[in-house]
This record gives C-alpha cells, sequence and structure tokens, in this order.
C-alpha cells in the first residue's frame, strides 16, 4: 500500500454501528492493507516502517472519523498480530499470520479481569498442563474485539507464572460472548471470554511459560504509542470542522472566529493536535531505531489522551446547540475521547508508569524490575 491509498471508502458511520457492520469496516481495512505495516515482506508485510503505519493510520482516521475502528485496528494489531510475530514459533507465525494480516481472520488479546485490571499480577485465570494439553479456566471481561474474533491470545497464570495461549472461539471450554459490552467507542466491540476447562495443545503455548508479563508490557507499549495515531487524524478533520464552522457563523455582526475566546481554543486544539504528532513520531522514531519506548509510550498515551478529550469539549464549546444536535458526531467524541483516557492504561496509570520509570511513586516501589 502506498500513502496515496483511497480512504474514502471507508467513511464515518451514519448511525450507531451493529457488529456486522463493524467486522465489514475491518475486513475492508484489511484489504487496503492496514494490517501490514512494519511487517516484513517475508510473511506478508510490505516491509516498511513504524513511521509508515503511523501515517497510514493517520489518514485512516482523518477519512473515517471512528475512534472505536483506530481502537480495534490495534487491538488486533498489538494484541495478536506482533505477539504472534515477536514470540511465535516459525510454525505459529505460518498458521496465524497470513489470516491475520489479510483480515481472513480478527484478533486481539485477553488481559483484563473482572477484578483485575492494571494489576496483572492479580489474574486469576489459571492453566495447567494435563499430559500433553493445557487446560485452561477462568473469565476475562471488557476485551476489544471479543464478538468479532477468531483468536485471541489469552494470559492465564502457569505455575504461577504469566504465561500466553493462542485460542480460538472455537474451542470446547471456551464462550466469546457479548457479556460485558461497554457502549463507549461506538465503531469497537467489546465482550468477555469465559474459560471453563478448556484443553489446548501443547502448540497452542505462545513465547515461553512465564514470558507473559514481558509479553503484555510489549504489547501495551505497541499500542499506547500508536493507539493514538488514527486518533490524531480524527482530530485533524475535527479542527477544520470548527475552523470551517467559526468562519460561517455570524455572532455580532462578525464571523465567530473573530471572537478571543473562540479564536484562543482553536489555536489550543492546533497546539495539542501538533504536539500529539510530535510523540507519535517519537515513538516511530525509537521503534525504527530499534530503541525502548516505554516512557515515551506512556507520555504519548497520556498526552494524546487527555488532549483528545479537551479539544472535543472544545469543537462542542464552540459550536454550540450544532455540536450537541441529535446525531452530532462532535458530540459523539467527547464520549470516545472519555474512553481514550481507560483504554490501554488510564491516565493515571501512565502518570504512576512514568513516575516509576524516574525511579520513584508507588509503582517502582511495587515491582521496580518489571520496569527495566
Amino acid at each position: 500500500m502506498t500513502m496515496s491509498t483511497d480512504f474514502s471508502g471507508i467513511p464515518a458511520y451514519a448511525g450507531p454501528p451493529n457488529q456486522t457492520q463493524i467486522r465489514s469496516r475491518l475486513r475492508a481495512v484489511a484489504e487496503l492493507g492496514v494490517f501490514r505495516h512494519a511487517i516484513p515482506t517475508t510473511i506478508g508485510g510490505f516491509g516498511d516502517d513504524f513511521a509508515a503505519l503511523v501515517k497510514s493510520h493517520r489518514r485512516l482516521g482523518e477519512a473515517c472519523r471512528d475512534p472505536g475502528l483506530m481502537l480495534a485496528i490495534n487491538a488486533h494489531l498489538w494484541g495478536s498480530v506482533f505477539p504472534i510475530l515477536l514470540y511465535g514459533t516459525a510454525l505459529q507465525q505460518e498458521t496465524y499470520l497470513p489470516s491475520l494480516l489479510s483480515g481472513k481472520w480478527l484478533g486481539g488479546h485477553a488481559i483484563t479481569e473482572p477484578s483485575c485490571g492494571s494489576d496483572v499480577q492479580a489474574m486469576t485465570t489459571r492453566a495447567e498442563l494435563s499430559g500433553s494439553e493445557y487446560v485452561l479456566n477462568g473469565e476475562k471481561r471488557y476485551i476489544s474485539n471479543v464478538p468479532l474474533a477468531d483468536w485471541l491470545v489469552v494470559y492465564a497464570k502457569l505455575d504461577g507464572k504469566i504465561s500466553a495461549f493462542l485460542v480460538s472461539r472455537d474451542d470446547d471450554g471456551c464462550n466469546f460472548c457479548n457479556d460485558g459490552a461497554l457502549d463507549a467507542c461506538r465503531g469497537s466491540a467489546t465482550g468477555s471470554v469465559n474459560l471453563k476447562d478448556c484443553r489446548l495443545d501443547a502448540e497452542r503455548l505462545l513465547g515461553k511459560v512465564g514470558a507473559g508479563t514481558q509479553m503484555i508490557q510489549k504489547a501495551l507499549e505497541y499500542e499506547r504509542a500508536f493507539v493514538f495515531a488514527g486518533i490524531a487524524g480524527i482530530m485533524d478533520w475535527q479542527l477544520a470542522e470548527v475552523v470551517r464552522y467559526s468562519r460561517d457563523r455570524r455572532s455580532g455582526g462578525v464571523h465567530l472566529g473573530k471572537h478571543q475566546a473562540i479564536g484562543h481554543r482553536i489555536a489550543d486544539m492546533k497546539l495539542r493536535l501538533d504536539t500529539v504528532d510530535l510523540w507519535l513520531g517519537e515513538c516511530a522514531r525509537l521503534c525504527d531505531a530499534g530503541q525502548r519506548l516505554t516512557m515515551a509510550s506512556a507520555q504519548t498515551k497520556l498526552y494524546a489522551a487527555e488532549a483528545f478529550l479537551q479539544s472535543s469539549l472544545d469543537a462542542v464549546q464552540i459550536m454550540g446547540a450544532a455540536g450537541l444536535e441529535s446525531g452530532s458526531i462532535m458530540a459523539q467524541l467527547v464520549q470516545d475521547a472519555m474512553a481514550g483516557r481507560l483504554f490501554s492504561g488510564s491516565s493515571e496509570v501512565q502518570k504512576n508508569l512514568i513516575a516509576a520509570l524516574l525511579g520513584t511513586g508507588d509503582a517502582y516501589r511495587l515491582n521496580p524490575q518489571s520496569l527495566s
């Protein structure tokens, strides 16, 4: 795919989408090659870099204006594609990656549980070795893509160590369901995974036993770094719409933007957008240079989430009642932006992580070695 790819066929939703529409959109972006960036050509990728991934996602976000779609894409990539690419055996890569890259299969990862969120060590889902098989029991909740997913990377404790397993919706003892669905980003689908004596062959173990904590950290670093690439495109569209409205709307005999209070809000929106772009570029640079991005990804997620929410509130404030009309995308973006402060780790979690990496704070005191 080149940067001239036309994303106009993935427009904004006219109303709340159903799961069939969401799946259709994910398959459509897969056909346009959105899943193939920063993936080697030897396994079906474009052989390009993370900078190209950011550009592609940003352009898609500007065209679709759908944070939920961007969240679903990122859950697929960082939850399933990249863990298999980084930790999978040659056989696992050959078995799973072609269908995941083409969009034939949709994926994600299952970490969160009813009583376990940011503290992954508190997870209670268990795996036991029984003969040559692994038996999984537990429940995952609020998992992106579950109603649509064909495969998930599911994390469970094996002998007290977090490990990763490749789980299919067709596995006996496994149920991908709509329980716990969230009405947050309307273009995404969340649900639960219920595991009751789910038996998996030995080759379904992804990576080494006990490598799950490292795999989760890596997946979340990528997700935090790039989940807002597409949303930056949405913010670009949002800013353009507000500028257009401020020129067309008349107030006190002058165009709305003439009023300093409005002009200053618009200037702040531009500053936030450009700062988000700078952080995304830094994360792409670090990845392309093979450097760690633990700190940069946490900073990117924290700043971008807060910036998206504030700019969405400003957009509605500038447009007034027009921004709150039934079906207004500006009003919907406020709700989406509120969800953006929570997914991939809340803003508070990012602050804890940043403090820990500076050598202080609760996260450092609790488990400093996991952040090295």
